[in-house]
């Protein structure tokens, strides 16, 4: 069939089947994205991880973590359309980062980015505003000993990534999930 015979066959469906056929196939998405999180798999489109699938684990030494920021992050990420509506507590979606530093690495923060134990991440240079021309605020430039309590996340896949470079540490205790790939894109 040719494109146009196809376009010609759907003008002669009658919207009731339409509506039928997409409120089948909204169904099937839904079921899938709901049956997806029952099993520990999580979906990820965000530029800050490669595009793909992701399943959660009990290994807590595992690269990836999904958590909800902390306040006044949240609210920032909500309002700035950096998250969207989902499974936190305000209403929005979790974060997937790459864990950089944990309890007993020392973690710099400065304008060249964020540095753990003298080296130096990639893409990781705090910007001065987003894609928007908003301002961003970075963490304060400094060196911090990473308290076992936390643990400090950057992307650098995405320069444009809102992670520790300007939320700072993650408390443990907000951490949801520990994450593994499963089938990535890139």
């Amino acid at each position: 069939m040719t494109m146009t015979g196809l376009f010609d066959r759907i003008k002669k469906t009658s919207p009731a089947a339409i509506r039928r056929l997409a409120l089948i196939a909204f169904g099937v998405a839904f079921t899938t994205f709901q049956l997806c999180g029952l099993a520990g798999i999580r979906i990820n489109y965000s530029p800050s991880l490669p595009i793909g699938l992701y399943s959660t684990s009990n290994d807590h030494k595992a690269g990836l973590i999904e958590f909800c920021p902390a306040e006044p992050f949240a609210s920032l990420a909500i309002s700035r359309g950096y998250r969207d509506h989902g499974t936190c507590r305000d209403g929005a979606t979790p974060l997937l980062k790459p864990i950089v530093a944990r309890a007993g690495d020392i973690v710099t923060v400065s304008q060249q980015g964020i540095g753990v134990n003298g080296r130096l991440l990639p893409n990781t240079a705090p910007l001065r505003t987003d894609t928007n021309g908003r301002p961003l605020t970075p963490w304060s430039f400094g060196s911090y000993a990473v308290d076992p309590s936390t643990v400090w996340v950057a992307s650098s896949y995405n320069p444009r990534s809102f992670d520790s470079r300007y939320i700072g540490p993650v408390p443990i205790a907000g951490i949801r999930d520990y994450v593994r790939p499963l089938l990535t894109v890139w």
